[in-house]
């Protein structure tokens, strides 16, 4: 039975990706109003979705709270298309003067859309905006865990956009997905690129597959607490942050680090806001709880209630609770705690001093979540730049949540659900992945360095004159492909 259904995924997904593949050679011809008109109408009925998609998705993965799923969506389709709107994708993109040279995008092709079970209907719709924009066909693999929720959100933006003027299965999902079918997507000549979000396994997967991938996997944010910092608000950010989706982000607050002398401020700070700090045998019991001999996470615990999780590891809390919070002595394999733990529990460091908290915060990050997200809360500009040269992150936080501001959600960020790690995360990109990072990019360049001089004959003159007159046409515009089609046979007619 089970080799029936892998073989019935694999083949579902050479069909899938056959008709992507002959949707998308349609769609590169299509105008920049035409594209724009499309992911606009995608990004709109996502939103107006929200709501539903994020119930579903709680309701089929167990994981987190649908009210937050709701933001997640509207976050992943309208605050996304607003973020892009302007970005240029089609025909002649940017145009240099001086350098004479011309940029024209052209699409990747079939995007392979690897979606996690924690945030399936917003990375979805996320990675389905950013795909068409770059007009790109897309065809997605959902985790098994959320395979309805992942199919019916792809199935509203679809939707709308071929109600919009999309060709039809330009997008898709793998209805039944496997291993093996997701293996064939990954490795199929029809893919152009992944795109990877989810577990670690399932990203070096990606990268090992012989195709072009971003792949983004774990995070163990920490959270550092500097004594210059306002206290009440830091700790607000801290633990709103971990009460998010109960804390299944990849850039949720992983670990608070504390400065010595504000310590007794923050925890008390913490237990107003409703938190429960774990001790003895209760720390113990979680630990065993949360994460088997291995260091394997529990996925039955993922995105569950503080209260849930509690009494599931024999510990008595008030019904108010928001986060559990574990003191910890060290790092590493010894201390379960320390790892990423996708759900509202949070582990407290105290070091005396920011070169003692610069130092855990790294061996965190080291352990973990290397190149992805640290948040600091300090009004030391100077400490502040000291953590954002130093640190092995790339998105460094000031005085922010971490769990939507990586996102871009609170500062001025690309707004992305795929934050790339760096090749220190084992990352081709350290950025927030967007429509930008789907384009191919063609240099149509002039002569500046002439190995021949022209020497100012009549027809040097000529060529001279018509190279000036295309480095300022439609500047700004964006050239559409026909223009470039018509500007290139202009110029070669004058060469006769």
């Amino acid at each position: 039975m089970s080799l029936d259904k892998d073989l019935a995924s694999i083949q579902e997904v050479r069909e899938l990706l056959q008709a992507a593949k002959a949707a998308q050679l349609e769609f590169h011809g299509y105008s920049q109003q035409q594209v724009d008109r499309i992911v606009e109408a995608m990004a709109e009925a996502g939103y107006a979705g929200a709501a539903r998609l994020g119930r579903l998705a709680s309701e089929e993965t167990g994981f987190g709270k649908p009210e937050d799923k709701k933001l997640k969506n509207e976050f992943a389709t309208r605050r996304v298309w607003e973020s892009i709107r302007d970005l240029k994708t089609v025909g002649v993109i940017e145009e240099d003067r001086v350098l004479r040279v011309l940029t024209i995008a052209e699409p990747m092709g079939v995007v392979a859309a690897l979606i996690p079970s924690t945030n399936p209907t917003s990375t979805v719709m996320f990675k389905a905006i950013i795909s068409v924009k770059a007009r790109n066909a897309i065809v997605a693999s959902p985790h098994p865990r959320a395979a309805s929720c992942t199919l019916e959100a792809m199935n509203v933006v679809r939707d709308a956009a071929e109600k919009a003027g999309a060709p039809r299965h330009l997008m898709a999902v793998v209805s039944a997905p496997t291993i093996e079918g997701t293996n064939e997507l990954m490795r199929h000549k029809l893919t152009a690129v992944i795109l990877a979000t989810g577990s670690n396994p399932m990203v070096k997967a990606a990268y090992s597959s012989g195709k072009p991938a971003y792949g983004v996997g774990s995070g163990n944010v920490p959270a550092f607490i500097e004594r210059t910092a306002d206290i009440p608000k830091a700790v607000a950010d801290i633990i709103s942050g971990k009460q998010f989706d109960w804390g299944v982000l990849c850039s949720t607050e992983s670990a608070l680090v504390c400065d010595a002398p504000v310590k007794a401020q923050v925890v008390e700070e913490c237990r107003t806001r409703g938190a429960y700090f774990v001790a003895g045998e209760e720390k113990e019991r979680l630990s065993r709880l949360m994460f088997d001999d291995r260091g394997a996470i529990n996925a039955e615990m993922v995105g569950r209630s503080p209260v849930y999780i509690a009494g599931k590891a024999g510990i008595t809390v008030p019904p108010a609770t928001t986060v559990l919070i574990a003191e910890m002595e060290g790092v590493g394999r010894e201390y379960p705690l320390s790892r990423e733990k996708l759900s509202p529990v949070l582990s407290f460091y105290t070091e005396d001093g920011w070169r003692n908290a610069c130092e855990r915060c790294i061996e965190l990050l080291s352990f973990g979540g290397i190149g992805h997200t640290l948040a600091i809360h300090s009004n030391d500009n100077d400490i502040i730049m000291k953590f954002a040269l130093e640190k092995p992150a790339f998105r460094i936080l000031v005085n922010t949540q971490a769990a939507l501001g990586a996102a871009g959600g609170t500062n001025g960020l690309q707004p992305s659900l795929t934050l790339g790690p760096g090749t220190w995360g084992g990352s081709i990109i350290s950025d927030n992945v967007s429509a930008k990072h789907l384009m191919n990019y063609k240099r149509l360049a002039y002569e500046t360095r002439p190995l021949n001089p022209p020497g100012g004959t009549p027809r040097a003159q000529k060529e001279e004159a018509q190279h000036e007159r295309l480095a300022v046409t439609s500047y700004g515009k964006g050239l559409s492909a026909e223009d470039v089609d018509r500007i290139a046979s202009e110029f070669a007619r004058s060469l006769k």
